[in-house]
This record gives structure tokens, sequence and C-alpha cells, in this order.
């Protein structure tokens, strides 16, 4: 049974939505920067819930139904996302949890795992890096796809934002070039979600905006040698965001990672046909220890 609701965590309206029963091995999804809950399917959820976990699901602040904040000015920054997962676990009445991060979310979780050891029984980190987008500050990282890099250099226009369907097409147009080439663009799949990511929003605006322009945390990733829960990463071979060395170097500085390649993958959500091989290496990666 799906139970979404609003609760008060870290100070702030949150929209939660679980999966399974609350006394089987818990998995908090942290989504990625301007992702709702939605992004984490129901059918993935409901996979994961059948391991028997007990699944969550949450709106970060911004996105779907949490608290919203006016477009290009977030009253919060990147580490009050990350008191919020915590916050969202207390509420929960959760000591630990296994955390699942994608992104952006990986980054929380990795966060999480170097500040709040006690907080994670494990963590699985998907598309996401140790150190963000190779460059000055990252030497050893490879460096964002040609490709993308053209897309960033000439971002498409706002769309009408009171104008549903334009949005939808905003949404939708928006993760063509982050999808792998090798694959066929599912764009059934992405409408469906684009649409209620779009309908569950209370600022759609700001979702799309805010998180790209969050100040705050100083980087982990030369504290990654100290994370000791169990770490899990998966990524897409096909990632332009973070190509696959992102998650070479992920696996290597933190110590006992495994890694696991996503074929036909980019920088997205796992598509359901890799879903047979991220859902089974989760629930093996978050079996009681």
């Amino acid at each position: 049974m799906m139970n979404e609701k609003m609760v008060r965590a870290n100070g702030v309206d949150l929209c939660v939505e679980t999966f399974g029963d609350p006394s089987d091995p818990g998995i908090l999804l942290i989504g990625g920067a301007a992702s709702s809950m939605d992004w984490w399917e129901e059918e993935f959820c409901e996979r994961l819930a059948a391991g028997p976990r007990f699944v969550i699901r949450y709106d970060l602040r911004d996105t779907g139904r949490s608290v919203s904040y006016p477009p290009g000015a977030p009253g919060y920054t990147q580490p009050d996302l990350v008191a919020d997962a915590l916050g969202l676990l207390d509420v929960l009445g959760l000591a630990r949890a296994h955390l699942v991060g994608i992104s952006m979310g990986g980054g929380m979780a990795q966060r999480i795992g170097v500040e709040h050891p006690e907080r994670a029984a494990s963590l699985t980190l998907i598309s996401t890096s140790p150190g963000g987008p190779g460059g000055p500050s990252n030497p050893d990282l490879p460096p964002i796809s040609e490709k993308l890099l053209a897309v960033f250099s000439e971002p498409s226009p706002d769309p009408d934002w009171s104008d549903r369907e334009q949005v939808i097409e905003y949404v939708v147009d928006g993760q063509r070039p982050f999808a792998a080439t090798s694959a066929a663009f599912d764009e059934e799949r992405m409408r469906r979600i684009a649409t209620q990511v779009v309908d569950r929003s209370s600022n759609i605006e700001s979702s799309m905006k805010n998180h790209w322009i969050l100040k705050g945390g100083e980087p982990v990733r030369s504290r990654l040698g100290s994370v000791t829960a169990p770490t899990l990463v998966l990524h897409g071979t096909e990632d332009p965001l973070f190509p696959y060395g992102h998650a070479v170097a992920l696996a290597n500085e933190i110590p006992g990672a495994r890694l696991i390649p996503l074929e036909q993958t980019g920088h997205e959500m796992p598509p359901p046909a890799v879903w047979d091989v991220v859902v089974p290496a989760i629930l093996a990666h978050t079996e009681a220890r």
C-alpha cells in the first residue's frame, strides 16, 4: 500500500511516500537535482519493497509538493537538503537506513556517509561522482561530453510556465541529452513521468531552476576514505555528465566499494531495461548485516 503524506522534517514541510512494512530494513531514495519523487517510479519502488524492504521516496525542497521558494531564490543551501534527509529519518523513527542516492542525491548520500556515519546502514551511489564534473578542481576525472557541453552552452529558452503542455515538453526535452545514445529514447515513459512531475509540482519553475544555484557544503572527496558504510556504485556506461571514469574513481576511493556498470544507460534514472540488474543488486547490498 502506498502512503503519501506531508510531514514536518528539519523545520520544513516535505512530501513523503512509503512502500512496504516499516519493520523491514529501510531504504531512503534520494533524488537528483530538480527531481521530485516521481522519478523513482512506483514499480521500481514496489520491486524493492517486495525484497522485503521499507522503501521511502520523497520530494526534495522545491520539487513536487514539498516546500517551495521563489524561482531563482532558494532560501536554503545544499547542507540543508542533507539535514532534510536526516530529519525525514527521524520523523519515520529510523535511527539509520540504507541510502540510495542518484546524481546530486548520490552526493548527499556521500556526505551523510562521511559526516553522519551512524545514520547510513549502507550507501548505493547511482550516476554520481566523487568530485563533480572534471575540470581544474578535479583534473583526474573525465570531462563532460562535448555534445552535452554544447547543450549547456546554448540552453533552451524557458517555456511559458503557465502552459502545462509546453512545460511537459520542456521537461521531456531536457532529458534527451542525458540519455544513452545506443538505446532508443523512451518517449512514452519520459512523457508519463514528466506529466506526473508537472501535475504534482507546486511551483514547476522553481523545481527546474533552484537546485542548480544552491550554495554551501565543502567537497567531501578528500574524506571518502573514512566511509565505513558498505558501498555499492551503479553507473551508466554512457553517462555524458559524469563519464564512467567517475564511477571507477568513486569505487576506488571508498574502502571496499563494489562497482556495477549499467549498460546502455546514460545520466538518468536506471531505465526498466536494467532493473533486473539494479533491483537485485540493491536488495543483495541491503541484506541484514
